[in-house]
Formats: structure tokens, sequence, C-alpha cells
């Protein structure tokens, strides 16, 4: 027990004099712009004089510079590369996963990640809230780019010629369904617009910054969708929220709007997002 009770110390112990000069990095990073001495040193809450010493040994390692015409310090080219690689070996669905496993259980309802695929939005993660709605979505569901919250997401934010021959493979797709005798019994879809047509509803999701559907794709299923942006502003996930209509509150202020926001954001900035 003694031994185990060292090994935790062990590794609960670290350098003091690395995580104190380690504030005026995280300052840095916090202000995002290039500081004096004494600015720095305050927003990092030590001495002028005892933030110098580690600010000369970041600069000997890169990791700060001091601009000689002004004498403000910013992060240099060792911080910034450090920047670019960790943006590079973020995987946002990684990233997203244990963020929507609390949302499901914060909102009540089941939660899921959309990425762009070959075909459309596709379903990549799927978190069940404590009382999951029975629908029929999966790892690798392909939704509609049209009658979705996620796939007039990603429509209101990716290149219009991208969303485009999505929709037109869609259109044709159905056309060949509607080709076929029909099923006794069953009526036939509404015939999805044009890409003219459906562009005209693209604003009001770039108005709210999030996308909501209400019945459209089951009868008594709602869902609401906020984007996902990575550090070159391209949108890279949709985080879907779906639930019964009948307790599902789509009110662009409401409180699963909010989550949903929130959720999003905390996962943009891990991506280093830049918001359109």
């Amino acid at each position: 027990m003694e031994e185990d009770d060292n090994k935790a110390e062990r590794d609960r112990r670290g350098i003091q004099s690395v995580e104190v000069g380690g504030q005026l990095l995280l300052a840095l990073a916090h202000q995002g712009r290039p500081l004096a001495l004494k600015d720095l040193a305050r927003e990092a809450g030590m001495a002028p004089a005892k933030a110098h010493p580690y600010l000369v040994s970041f600069g000997k390692l890169g990791l700060i510079e001091q601009d000689e015409a002004t004498g403000r310090y910013g992060l240099g080219p060792l911080a910034l590369q450090l920047g670019l690689i960790s943006l590079q070996q973020a995987d946002p669905v990684r990233v997203a996963t244990p963020l929507i496993a609390e949302l499901a259980l914060r909102i009540g309802h089941t939660v899921a990640i959309a990425v762009w695929g070959t075909r459309g939005p596709t379903i990549v993660r799927l978190e069940e809230s404590p009382a999951p709605v029975h629908v029929n979505m999966r790892h690798g569901t392909v939704v509609s780019v049209t009658d979705t919250a996620s796939g007039r997401l990603f429509a209101a934010y990716l290149p219009p010629e991208t969303v485009k021959a999505v929709l037109e493979d869609e259109r044709r797709r159905e056309q060949l369904e509607r080709e076929r005798p029909p099923v006794p019994g069953m009526p036939r879809p509404e015939p999805l617009p044009t890409w003219e047509a459906f562009e005209q509803q693209l604003p009001e999701v770039r108005a709210h910054g999030m996308s909501r559907s209400e019945g459209a794709v089951i009868q008594g299923i709602s869902a609401m969708s906020a984007p996902v942006f990575d550090h070159t502003g391209t949108m890279v996930l949709a985080v879907t929220a779906i639930g019964p209509t009948g307790l599902f509150d789509t009110r662009w202020e409401g409180p699963i709007s909010q989550a949903l926001q929130q959720c999003a954001r905390a996962i943009g900035r891990r991506l280093g997002e830049r918001l359109p």
C-alpha cells in the first residue's frame, strides 16, 4: 500500500518552476496579443522581476519572442509550430465524443455527431439519452440534406457546389423510387426541392447559427443542430439533439439550443475554431 502511495506521489510530482513559468505562456495565449513585461507579469500573477528570467529562457527556446521596436512579448516560432502540429493532430470526432455524452445526460435527449461524407451528412457517433428515441439511425447512416437539421446546417456553411451535387444525387435517387410501382397503403413522399428553392431556406440557418427540424423526417420527432468549425473556418461537424416533439424545446433561445451551442463552441475551441 505504501509503495502504491509513493508511486502516486511520484506521478503527481512535477517541476514547480516549469509550472510557474507556464503561467506566462497561458497569459499570452489567453490575451491573444503581445504584452509589455509589466502587463504580462500581472496577468500571470507575478512580479516583473520574477517574470523576466522565465521570458529570457522561453525566448532562447523560441516559445516567446520580444519585439525590438515595442519591447512587447508575444508567442515565438516554436509555440506557433507546436500549435499548428496540435491542430493537425486534432480529430474532431475524437474531441467531440466525450462532450456529446455529457450533453445527452444534461439535456435528456439523444445527441448525434454528423460529418460531411461522400453522399452527404453522415452519422458517425450516437449518444443515447436515458430514454432513447427509437429512430432508424445508427453509425454510418446518411441523412437527407434538405429534410434534416444537420443536413440544412451543412448546406448553409459548406460551398454551394458541394451541397448542390449531393442534392442532385438525392433527387435522382428519388426520381428512380417514384418510377417504381407504389406500395399499397404507403403514401409517396413529397418531391425534393430544387437547389434554387432549397437555397432560400439557408439564410435563416445562418442568421440563427443553428438549424432545426420539427417532425419533418419522422412524425413526432424533432431535432436541433449546431455547427463546429475548425481553425480554417470550415464546418467539420454537426452536433444534433433529437427527441420527441412533445418534450423537445425547439425555440432558438431555449435551453436545448443554448446547451447545443455551448457544446459546439467547446469542441470548436479545442480545434482552434475560427467562426465564419
